[in-house]
């Protein structure tokens, strides 16, 4: 890959960042290793890499990745048999934990799946046993535990007990009264690792010793008394044998790790890819980046993409096409528009998709793979090699000719610029036209109005602008594909100040045709504009419309049913009245009758006749509008063929009835429900089946049937004694068995409880009984009793 191309599209800033999210230096030299890769499947499988990263860091937040080192060359010091010191063991240790952790933790679920991560997680090799022999060990980088040895822990218990012992004995003979007038101080202190006190000077010859060092003065000798140098001695020896015993034990360690050396080192190489591949997810996470879809075509179409180096809450999405219909796009409009801006987004997505990292753009986006990207932007002149502006660009152009191939991706900034315009222009032509016949897919921003032409009038060339609003002099940063931009120079002049008879000298000498052609441009971008405006100020209204649509089906729907529920309000409210109106009428009528027993004109009682027949006749249709209330006006299948005898189930009430009487014209059906009469229409009805064992073929079936008909689901004993309640119950649970009832209910009152427990006494032996119960809330409480037959 090119590699100024790489520095001016800024990649390696992608790289910094990249950097900047690895967890250790394992993953920091992948980063350095990374480069845009030319191969479609080598491609494909990066891309996939960082979509698994992504998916768990999104899912789970973070990944264990801390503590891991690159451990390869203490791996391969312990493999000839070399010692690492407690720094070094503890970087292995963290490594091997590390490892441990992160399998365990991606390790394979039911419900989540990421095969590249899973398999290279799948491959670290664990040794739990030398990683708790280190850690368990090693405490620090200079500490030891206790606990690495019996023999270690042993030492040190004996040399705190030396410790104690020597201090003891010094301090009785630094708290001696005799001893007293021949210290400096009543202090301990230590010289080369060895218990001391301070002496004055003119003493030395009184304090018998060993002297180990004076002050700087030389007022005071460190003396070791002749009564602990056995103790020191015997001091100095423990710590010796404490030092050869922690040798024999980083020693050891380091034996452990030297037996597995090829797989830590190969552990290693594993976690500094997985740490690579999460410092890719993270970075798309962090970027709002999707995994653009690969295709072996060369086209790309990048859906709203936002340059990555910009602030994400300023930058402005670019719509970018190429490759289909035209393979050239010359890209026009004034300065500070975003021209540039949208050649390094192209490159840099291109640049950042084939290293296998994601693209912040929308999903839907597709990228080709490139085998070189070339990029010409921004001003290189040099002083040194006496290059203008110019001749820097064309320097860099020769070389992008001799290299450009078919499948490459060339990027020019003000191609052309820094010379004559005309001639710029020719040349600019002359590139293009050589890019358009080699295949190769070309982005070129310009400020010629002949490029323009050209664009407009070549096949497999196309134009494209960035907006510029002229009333605020401010660049929109949207780039338009198939419409050439207009430069605005004189505009931009105009409000900023420059006189009008300046702005029409300067019109006077360019073309007329140029002007013409330029005015266009601007009435066609002002057309799109206005077009733009009222698009969405259409779609604005429609969907106004749409919500007030909305809103109104929401409100008629609410209406309907409160009408419907005051409606049902009113007539059960009306029926109420007529009711009870009713029930004073017929009271009237009889009170009338008893007069007329007693002589009252027949004239009379006629006249009254009418009036009850008036109130009867005007309640029929609340009537029937209450029992459209109960029963559904359409049913789900129309029954056929009913007929008196035929068992039925009423849909409304869920309760099993039997049919008295049928009127076919009606569609009605007289049902018998328990002690329950009931018209209603075939729609509320469903046919039961017969069971052919319920089929009754003998005079007795006609008198179980009447019975169903007329026996009750209770009776009623209060006010009986044992004695007859027995006699009626045992008579009605007869009767109720043959007419088929499920339960019914024995009403026996409270009162002393002698009827209540002469009944159960009765129920635990009757051979047509299941089960039976005290009556609940609702049902009669402890004053009934349920019972349910076989």
């Amino acid at each position: 890959m090119n590699q100024k191309s790489l520095r001016v599209l800024e990649y390696f800033k992608i790289i910094d960042m990249l950097k900047e999210r690895v967890s250790s230096s394992l993953g920091k030299r992948y980063v350095d290793e990374l480069e845009p890769s030319t191969n479609l499947e080598e491609v494909i499988q990066m891309q996939k890499e960082t979509s698994e990263a992504q998916s768990i860091i999104i899912k789970r937040g973070s990944v264990p990745l801390g503590g891991i080192h690159d451990v390869e060359m203490l791996a391969k010091k312990t493999k000839i048999g070399s010692s690492l010191d407690m720094g070094q063991l503890l970087m292995v240790g963290d490594t091997l934990r590390g490892a441990r952790v992160l399998k365990n933790s991606i390790g394979k679920s039911e419900d989540e799946s990421y095969p590249i991560i899973q398999a290279l997680t799948d491959s670290l090799h664990t040794f739990k046993d030398i990683e708790d022999k280190i850690l368990n060990s090693i405490i620090s980088e200079v500490e030891m535990s206790d606990n690495a040895s019996h023999t270690l822990k042993s030492l040190r218990r004996g040399i705190v007990q030396k410790n104690q012992s020597i201090r003891s004995k010094l301090n009785s003979i630094i708290s001696s009264t005799s001893y007293q007038k021949y210290l400096q101080d009543a202090i301990i202190t230590v010289r080369g690792d060895r218990f001391v006190v301070p002496v004055k000077q003119e003493y030395r010859s009184i304090v018998a010793g060993i002297i180990h060092d004076q002050s700087s003065s030389g007022a005071t000798l460190f003396i070791e008394p002749m009564s602990i140098v056995n103790m020191n001695n015997e001091l100095r020896e423990l710590k010796l044998k404490e030092r050869e015993e922690m040798e024999r034990i980083l020693s050891e360690l380091s034996s452990f790790i030297g037996e597995v050396a090829d797989e830590v080192i190969s552990n290693g190489k594993i976690l500094g890819k997985v740490d690579f591949i999460f410092a890719k997810g993270k970075l798309s996470f962090s970027m709002k980046a999707i995994e653009p879809k690969i295709i072996d075509e060369k086209n790309l179409n990048i859906k709203n993409g936002r340059h990555p180096l910009l602030d994400p809450k300023d930058v402005v999405p670019s719509n970018i096409w190429i490759g289909k219909e035209f393979s050239t796009l010359v890209v026009t409009g004034p300065n500070t528009g975003g021209k540039t801006v949208t050649l390094k987004t192209v490159g840099l997505f291109s640049l950042m998709t084939q290293s296998g990292l994601h693209i912040p753009a929308d999903y839907g986006s597709h990228m080709c793979i490139f085998d070189n990207i070339f990029a010409d932007i921004g001003d290189e002149q040099s002083i040194e090699q006496s290059l203008s502006t110019f001749s820097s660009h064309m320097t860099n152009i020769v070389d992008i000719l001799d290299d450009v191939t078919t499948n490459s991706l060339v990027l020019f900034d003000e191609l052309g610029a820094g010379t004559d315009p005309v001639e710029g222009a020719a040349l600019a032509m002359a590139i293009l036209n050589n890019l358009y016949d080699l295949k190769a897919i070309t982005i070129a921003t310009t400020h010629y109005s002949e490029l323009k032409h050209y664009a407009l009038t070549k096949n497999g060339v196309e134009n494209a602008a960035v907006e510029f609003n002229i009333q605020t002099l401010s660049p929109t940063y949207k780039l338009l594909i198939g419409v050439p931009g207009k430069s605005n120079a004189f505009e931009i002049s105009k409000r900023l100040g420059l006189g009008d008879y300046i702005i029409e000298k300067a019109k006077n000498f360019i073309d007329s045709e140029n002007i013409e052609f330029e005015d266009l441009l601007q009435n066609i971008e002002q057309n799109r504009i206005d077009t733009l405006k009222e698009k969405e100020e259409a779609n604005r209204l429609k969907e106004e419309v749409r919500k007030l649509k909305e809103e109104l089906l929401t409100k008629t729907e609410r209406l309907a049913v409160q009408r419907d529920k005051i409606i049902n309000e009113a007539k059960r409210d009306a029926l109420k009245i007529m009711r009870d109106s009713k029930e004073e009428a017929d009271m009237i009528i009889k009170e009338i009758r008893d007069l007329q027993k007693q002589g009252v004109n027949k004239d009379k009682n006629r006249e009254i006749e009418n009036l009850r027949r008036e109130m009867n006749e005007s309640m029929k249709d609340l009537h029937s509008n209450v029992k459209d209330m109960i029963v559904p006006k359409v049913a789900k299948k129309a029954i056929k063929n009913l007929k008196a005898g035929d068992d039925v189930k009423v849909v409304t009430l869920n309760q099993q009835g039997s049919v008295l009487s049928v009127d076919n014209d009606k569609k009605e059906a007289l049902i018998q429900i328990g002690i329950m009469k009931m018209n209603l229409p075939f729609a509320s009805l469903e046919q039961i089946k017969a069971n052919k064992k319920d089929v009754l073929k003998s005079g007795a079936g006609k008198i179980l049937k009447k019975k169903s008909f007329n026996i009750k689901q209770e009776i009623d004993l209060r006010g009986m004694n044992l004695e007859e309640a027995m006699v009626e119950v045992d008579k009605y649970l007869d009767d109720a068995y043959l007419a088929g009832i499920p339960k019914a209910t024995i009403i026996h009152g409270i009162g002393t409880g002698v009827l209540k427990a002469g009944m159960k006494e009765m129920l635990k032996r009757h051979k047509h009984i299941k089960s039976y119960r005290d009556g609940m809330y609702g049902e009669g409480g402890a004053g009934v009793t349920i019972v349910e037959f076989k």
